[in-house]
């Protein structure tokens, strides 16, 4: 079974950091890159980034570069998210996204398989 599985989330104050991964299963994560996208109460599911499956390539929504960096381990067939510097604005439901190629993917239709969320909650 192709599954992705997130975890990592929880609340942090306003500041603080939070490491989100995602756990590959069912396929060789080494071939696909892989995306992260959030969706907050009553707003539509936006990319935050995405990385290549050699690693080499990555890409941030403007609202969180120089804060979040994704990296993966494909000997473990996981990706992660480290954010850092959180605001109030990035509370939401963070996916993990299966691209369905090697290279970086931006739209939704870009992606295949998606994990069920975390729940990240910024607030003091």
């Amino acid at each position: 079974q192709l599954q992705l599985v997130e975890s990592g989330g929880g609340l942090v104050q306003p500041g603080g950091s939070l490491r989100l991964s995602c756990a590959a299963s069912g396929f060789i994560l080494d071939n696909y890159a892989i995306g992260w996208f959030r969706q907050a109460p009553g707003k539509e599911r936006e990319g935050v980034s995405c990385i290549s499956s050699s690693g080499l390539s990555t890409n941030y929504a403007h609202f969180v570069k120089g804060r979040f960096t994704i990296s993966r381990d494909n000997a473990k067939s996981t990706v992660y998210l480290q954010m850092n510097n959180l605001k109030p604005e990035d509370t939401a439901v963070y996916y993990c996204a299966k691209a369905r190629g090697p290279a970086l993917a931006i739209d939704d239709y870009e992606f295949d398989i998606w994990g069920q969320g975390t729940q990240v909650t910024v607030s003091s």
